[in-house]
């Protein structure tokens, strides 16, 4: 097969682990053509998030990236005396520059890790707030539902202990208390990733974008997804050119993906929506893709209008066409913030924590 040349894109989902991985990520995105990326920035264990990382990388790079923070939970967790609630939090980071905020609260280890319902008071104020401040939210909800179904679990799932018996939360709770906020927020614009894990039932996906005008999907793989959605291409195509409006190119990209992995995810979304040949996974492919003997991915070959729309102009529609400015000062403080919890919960010495190193690199 001959190299993928992409065209201009805007990679709406990509990780940075580190505050020294700036370089990293970029040199990924270039061999992807990406001209633009959201970082989503993780938890790391649900107390502290990779924020000093997509702050150094923002800041490195003006222009280039739109920073989707992540929040901390160690108030909840732990008690720890630096800890926000995620209200507080969240208007602290539109005020230092960020472009939106990445929540894990919905994926089933977080949600039991949390102890709470994203649709309770823990929550409320922070979907107030951001629906208040037109701040868009990169919400991962779910997961697949083979998850939850030992006998169709993917090995490479189990490995990451994503098997889920009766102590977690179902999909269907999930997507209950997805719904609730939805409801109670209509202004609140949410880019869900992974198709919100609903390449299964696109019945259910068509209602449920019908129903919810600030809801969007995104395509980062969820290996899965592109493997429902082949088995019917004219049905799915349809659905693309539909709600083409609605959907986001993404590719779970990590900084330290090697440049033929971060090409590998590009390509095999890119080469989903605009080819119209049959294709499997590379062998190359980073091991979260699975292995190529697991199925068939079938292009849709979408209209040049539709691709432009998922490839460029929604990402721009959302989060606008630059990057916020990032407010130096403030990330600075937002590191030194992290640093304090990330010393007192995990005992460490403060100019050894990941905010500490970030806040000298701004």
């Amino acid at each position: 097969m001959a190299e993928i040349e992409f065209p201009p894109m805007i990679d709406g989902h990509v990780h940075v682990r580190g505050v020294e991985d700036s370089a990293n990520l970029a040199a990924r995105l270039d061999a992807t053509n990406a001209v633009q990326a959201g970082i989503a920035c993780q938890y790391q264990d649900l107390a502290f998030n990779t924020n000093p990382a997509g702050f150094v990388l923002k800041a490195e790079h003006p222009g280039r990236f739109f920073l989707l923070a992540g929040l901390e939970h160690a108030g909840l967790l732990y008690g720890a005396d630096a800890a926000l609630p995620p209200a507080e939090q969240a208007g602290l980071l539109h005020a230092m520059g960020a472009d939106g905020i990445k929540l894990l609260a919905s994926k089933p280890t977080g949600r039991r890790r949390l102890g709470v319902p994203v649709d309770g008071p823990y929550f409320e104020p922070f979907f107030k707030t951001c629906e208040a401040l037109d701040m868009p939210l990169l919400w991962h909800v779910a997961d697949p539902e083979e998850f939850w179904e030992p006998e169709r679990l993917p090995a490479w799932a189990r490995e990451q202990g994503w098997g889920y018996d009766s102590s977690y939360v179902s999909k269907e709770d999930l997507y209950q208390e997805t719904e609730h906020i939805l409801e109670r927020h209509p202004g609140l614009c949410v880019v869900l990733p992974h198709f919100y894990f609903l390449s299964a039932d696109l019945p259910r996906a068509e209602s449920f974008l019908t129903r919810f005008p600030g809801a969007h999907f995104d395509l980062a793989p969820g290996i899965e997804l592109f493997y429902n959605l082949s088995r019917d291409v004219d049905r799915s195509r349809d659905f693309f050119i539909r709600f083409g409006g609605r959907i986001l190119f993404g590719t779970d990209i990590l900084s330290e993906h090697t440049i033929a992995e971060a090409r590998h995810r590009a390509g095999i979304v890119y080469r989903f929506l605009a080819g119209d040949e049959a294709f499997r996974v590379p062998a190359g492919a980073d091991f979260l893709l699975g292995p190529p003997e697991d199925g068939l991915i079938r292009g849709l070959n979408l209209p040049g209008d539709t691709l432009h729309d998922i490839l460029q102009a929604n990402f721009q529609r959302i989060y606008g066409g630059t990057p916020r400015p990032l407010d130096t000062d403030r990330a600075r403080m937002e590191c030194l913030r992290l640093a304090a919890i990330e010393a007192e919960v995990r005992g460490r010495p403060i100019d050894q924590t990941e905010g500490s190193r970030g806040a000298r690199l701004l």
